[in-house]
């Protein structure tokens, strides 16, 4: 109540402080998200995409998240969707009054046309939100049955589970330091779990190995030394001749990996990363 009144370290401090209930609110929701994980897997692995429904901060963490996993997984775009109420424009101006609308997803959610390989989560600090909620309203009445994909919400506060929802995470994070300003701790915590789904999925996927970004495609600099990274620690080889190899390799990684393992030339290790479901994990070293 006298947060206007403190001096700028103070502030800093207590809103420091207050964050530690992000990470105590991740762990009391972890067997919560490594539920809705597994259920998503299969559809995911078997050509399912991953769609984020939400309004204002919520949305724009959805659409943040989709936004970062074609750099680092090298995933197709559309692999993971992010869909905001009041489309792109509001992820730079508030667009508050489009999240009033149940149906305001509809027409964008109509034209993913969604299988049941599909996972759609609703994402709602407070858990109200009537963009998402009727997001999840679609999914399941508006579909036939055997195309209804899973669906999820997260929220930030207690809520009873929507309807038309298979799974719901609570991140319980308490008030905010700043009344009502779901940016903050709400904020935070939703995007860590973002993180968590969509880099689980890709890791249980193949798109990792060991802890690197196998997936990467070298087409600027920083990539290409990233690459030339990865190659170096997973073949043993040099600096210089991790770069050559990546470059027999067309700047693919995997690809690279495999000719050095097994001696071969980039065709037959394209041949043998297609067999093998581009999978590093399933071919000998």
């Amino acid at each position: 109540m006298n947060l206007h009144t403190l001096s700028s370290r103070e502030i800093v401090d207590l809103i420091q402080e207050e964050d530690r209930e992000v990470f105590r609110a991740m762990k009391r929701s972890r067997h919560l998200v490594a539920r809705l994980i597994a259920a998503a897997e299969p559809g995911f692995i078997a050509g399912g995409r991953l769609i984020y429904v939400g309004a204002g901060t919520s949305g724009r963490l959805g659409v943040l998240d989709a936004s970062e996993a074609p750099p680092t997984f090298c995933v197709e775009p559309g692999k993971i969707v992010g869909m905001i109420a009041g489309g792109d424009s509001a992820l730079r101006k508030s667009s508050e009054g489009k999240e009033d609308d149940p149906r305001g997803a509809w027409d964008e959610l109509t034209a993913l046309s969604l299988t049941a390989h599909d996972t759609v989560i609703g994402i709602a600090a407070g858990g109200t939100t009537p963009y998402p909620r009727g997001a999840m309203e679609f999914c399941k009445t508006q579909l036939p049955e055997d195309r209804r994909p899973i669906t999820a919400m997260i929220a930030c506060v207690n809520i009873e589970p929507p309807p038309h929802t298979d799974h719901l995470i609570i991140l319980k994070t308490g008030p905010e330091v700043l009344t009502g300003s779901t940016r903050m701790k709400a904020g935070t915590a939703t995007k860590m779990t973002l993180n968590t789904i969509s880099t689980t999925l890709m890791i249980r996927s193949g798109r990792v190995y060991e802890n690197l970004m196998v997936d990467v495609r070298a087409s600027n600099d920083k990539l290409r030394d990233r690459a030339a990274r990865i190659i170096a620690t997973l073949t043993g080889l040099d600096r210089q001749e991790s770069f050559s190899l990546l470059d027999s390799a067309g700047g693919a990684v995997k690809t690279a990996i495999v000719m050095h393992r097994n001696g071969v030339d980039r065709r037959k290790a394209e041949s043998m990363l297609a067999a093998a479901d581009q999978r590093l994990d399933r071919l000998p070293e």
